[in-house]
């Protein structure tokens, strides 16, 4: 479990950080010229650098001569419109022409459309128009303060007696132009921003709009003249909590639809009155884009024609008490560089080129194949690069070190830093802080095409209270529990997720489907699954209700857990996903229709964190040798269930951070015996069953507590520092360590397997020695010996097969070039026939000091 400190909160949605290119602040009803002039200026800027769609004409693309034009046909437009309105009282005398716009309004339009472009249509002259029947008075009203629910049921076109009735709401408008293949008519003006028409057709046509503002013309579509763009399947499997792919239906979508280029906005947010869209597209005035309820679903959908990918956009939310929030969208699959907290359109173009590693990897379950991991967090690893940059470094790194994969520490979207990224709020979106999503697509893929596996930290437990993003997203409880007491997280400050909520399950199960399947990532390791298996768990009594068979589980935390577990491997085989689980829940690794003892079927994972191996380990290795006699049982009780689960032997971060020290500052000694101490014990974790994780900055022992305000200090393997052999020593065994490893199935073919381990001696707590023979499938021994005392040992007799000719030491942690002092075996070793410690033969070797030693069949 990762003690990160909360997240910060009190971020102000209604000013977030937009780029240079685009202007942020609400357009008011009222404005300066020189105000007017400057929106224009940075809308052009903004089109200029390729960000608006190529159909729109910037104002920096447009002559002089055309902003004259501009002018011209404004002041005509608005000519137009006051003759249509005489010649439409003269038929219909009952509809009283509203009051003319005050000459020293001025009003700057939300940026859409075609921007300084004048009216285009078919070669006939615009045609006067009637009036439709007047927009009914509550419907206006709602519009107007942003509560409707279903603003296309009166906005847009709708068959009506005597034709078809156009309603367009564009509240900073002067007028509106309808352009069809058959006409152009000029809408009427109803006062407030409502302009409507009766267009003398049969059918609704597909027709474009010509808004006139002061100053500008924008030709542009109407967002309220398309169908939905989710299907009923769709809005199904999101109400039942099934939509495995629920990314490819909610956020944002750049997409053709009804022939159209735009961008689909879809969220879920079942309590809010109303939904409206804000962005740089609109200047965070929402008031012209209320989004539509889709029924009992939850779901709100707005298709916005004319914007793609780049622009910054939130959801500004009506709540059930008529109060207002943007929010940043839930499933964003790209944000803002916090600390802004926007979300971005996105769309991949990625290519990859992982086909080899994609198609290989499930060859071989995880539990019976080398896996040793190098943990990461990207931010800090080379502080200053990006994930391209990364991609330069980092996969020849650890190639080099011979580690099968990496684990990257959370990459979703954070808010605060010194979270490392354990507090999400954009579970859907790689964090902005190192690139785009592509880029971070860029440096999975060149991890896979030099081999190695790419893990990632994965975190469903909770989430920050941030008043941006999830907590009472749609003014109530929707993501955490709604009792206060069973939602709020007591270690963090944080939210838990409501997973008995099939709407929030299936937020979580294919956000898991989502990396493996959109990033090509192998695997997740999940974190804090304790804190979620348990209801009481950091609480005291009376802060916690049973469930309903009176006991602590959380059944619906196991139930999301299984489920995840299930579809993941389901859909994205060769994956693995690994439990950081601290307690004994019997099952972790188990399938989940395996029922054991307490009744539970198993979690489902992959690997489990064996977190009581950690524990015990370096207990045992804090100790001066001296004492360790009286401690030899934390190292031997690992054995006693190390068959229970499949394993993971971790030495992360939470272990170098805090005050616990690096791993080599944990030793005892002097220099010299603490870094024999930390070689010692990284062989003997290598040979002990289950699979290897080492936190970066530890293969080169470093003596500082890890920051991620500056990563590891690689000065230390600078040439020019003196004790720089010191420490390339250390790093050195770990690449030997990883190869020896990798070409020895004994080593990982039986991790989880009984008959894959026998002791040699593991009561010699006097001599501080550890020996075992690890076995591969075929029966071909590894002999490991750790030496945890500062003396040489000589004759040291051993139990051994007696079938073994001769054994010949593979990797020894004293060798001279690992800093150590070079006592060795530079012949074959031959087994006697004495028998010893159970054993029909036996063998004399000489320990070095603080030391362990492999040894393979000559």
């Amino acid at each position: 479990m990762t003690p990160s400190p909360p997240s910060p909160h009190g971020s102000d949605p209604k000013n977030p950080k937009v780029p240079k290119k685009a202007p942020v602040e609400k357009a008011p009803v009222e404005k300066t010229v020189a105000r007017t002039a400057t929106a224009k200026k940075a809308a052009g800027r903004k089109a200029a650098a390729g960000k608006a769609p190529a159909e729109k004409v910037t104002a920096a693309e447009t002559s002089t001569q055309q902003a004259a034009t501009e002018k011209a046909v404004a002041k005509k437009a608005v000519t137009k419109k006051a003759v249509a309105q005489k010649a439409v009282t003269a038929k219909a005398s009952t509809k009283k022409t509203p009051p003319k716009r005050k000459t020293g309004a001025r009003r700057t339009a939300p940026r859409e459309g075609a921007v300084g472009k004048g009216p285009v249509g078919p070669p006939a002259g615009p045609v006067d128009i009637a009036v439709p029947p007047a927009l009914d008075a509550g419907d206006r009203e709602r519009l107007s303060h942003g509560t409707h629910h279903d603003p296309h049921a009166v906005l847009g076109a709708h068959p009506a007696p005597g034709g078809i009735a156009v309603r367009v709401f564009r509240p900073h408008a002067l007028s509106v132009t309808v352009v069809t293949d058959e006409l152009r008519a000029d809408l009427h003006d109803e006062g407030d921003g409502f302009f409507s028409g009766l267009l003398p057709l049969p059918e609704v046509p597909a027709y474009r709009l010509v808004v006139a503002y002061e100053e500008t013309v924008q030709e542009t579509e109407d967002p309220y003249r398309f169908l939905p763009t989710l299907g009923d399947l769709d809005l199904y499997l999101i109400g039942e909590g099934r939509h495995e792919e629920l990314w490819t239906v909610l956020g944002a979508h750049p997409m053709v639809h009804e022939g159209v280029s735009g961008t689909r906005f879809s969220v879920w947010a079942p309590n809010a009155r109303a939904v409206r869209l804000v962005g740089t597209f609109n200047f965070w005035d929402g008031i012209a884009h209320p989004m539509r309820s889709l029924g009992s679903s939850g779901v709100w959908e707005l298709f916005v024609p004319g914007i793609g990918e780049g622009e910054l956009y939130k959801f500004d939310i009506t709540r059930p008490d008529g109060s207002r929030t943007q929010r940043a969208d839930p499933m964003a699959r790209r944000t803002e560089t916090p600390p802004a907290t926007s979300s971005v359109v996105e769309a991949s173009h990625y290519e990859w080129g992982d086909a080899e590693w994609m198609a290989s990897r499930g060859d071989r379950p995880a539990h019976e194949a080398p896996l040793s991991i190098y943990e990461v967090h990207l931010a800090s690893w080379r502080p200053g690069l990006t994930y391209r940059r990364l991609a330069e470094e980092l996969p020849a790194y650890v190639k080099e070190l011979g580690f099968t994969h990496v684990e990257l520490m959370p990459i979703a979207e954070h808010p605060f830093g010194g979270s490392w990224g354990y507090q999400v709020t954009g579970f859907y979106a790689p964090t902005a802080r190192l690139g785009t999503p592509d880029d971070f697509r860029f440096l999975v893929d060149a991890l896979h095409r030099a081999g190695i596996g790419v893990l990632m930290d994965w975190v469903p437990a909770h989430f920050p209270r941030d008043d941006w993003a999830l907590a009472e997203f749609d003014g109530r409880p929707l993501y955490e529990p709604a009792d206060p007491l069973r939602a709020a997280h007591p270690d963090w400050g944080t939210l838990e997720f409501d997973y008995g909520r099939r709407e929030v399950r299936n937020f979580l199960v294919a956000n898991a489907v989502y990396w493996c399947e959109e990033f090509h990532i192998d695997g997740l390791r999940v974190d804090a699954v304790a804190s979620m298996l348990y209801l009481d768990y950091s609480r005291e009594p009376g802060q916690w209700t049973p469930n309903e068979h009176g006991g602590r589980e959380n059944l619906d935390a196991v139930a999301f857990l299984q489920e995840m577990n299930a579809t993941v491997y389901r859909r994205v085989p060769g994956v693995v996903t690994i439990a950081e689980e601290s307690t004994a829940w019997d099952g972790v690794t188990r399938a989940t229709h395996h029922r054991g003892p307490s009744g539970f079927g198993g979690l489902g994972f992959g690997l489990k964190w064996n977190m009581g191996w950690m524990h015990d380990s370096l207990q045992y290795m804090s100790h001066e040798p001296v004492y360790r006699k009286y401690h030899h049982g934390e190292m031997t009780f690992s054995m006693v269930y190390a068959y229970s689960e499949n394993y993971v032997l971790p030495i992360s971060h939470d272990e170098v951070v805090h005050g616990k020290k690096s791993l080599v500052s944990k030793m005892p000694g002097d220099w010299w015996q603490q870094r024999a101490n930390l070689r010692a014990y990284l062989a003997y974790m290598w040979a002990h069953p289950g699979k290897q994780l080492l936190f970066m900055g530890q293969e080169f022992a470093q003596g500082a507590e890890w920051s991620e305000e500056r990563g590891p200090d690689w000065w230390l393997l600078d040439p020019a520092y003196g004790a720089e052999a010191d420490h390339r020593g250390v790093r050195e065994l770990v690449g030997d360590l990883n190869a020896v490893y990798r070409s020895t199935p004994a080593l990982w073919e039986r991790d989880t397997a009984a008959d894959g381990f026998q002791w040699v001696v593991g009561d010699a707590a006097d001599d501080n020695v550890l020996a075992f023979l690890r076995l591969d499938a075929d029966g071909t021994p590894l002999l490991a010996v750790s030496h945890f005392s500062p003396v040489v040992r000589h004759d040291y007799r051993l139990g051994v097969p007696d079938d073994i000719p001769a054994w010949y030491e593979v990797l020894n942690t004293d060798a001279g070039r690992y800093g150590g002092s070079d006592v060795f075996h530079p012949d074959p070793v031959k087994p006697e026939p004495q028998p010893w410690h159970g054993h029909p033969a036996s063998v004399r070797l000489t320990l070095p000091p603080l030391s362990t030693v492999w040894l393979r069949p000559a």
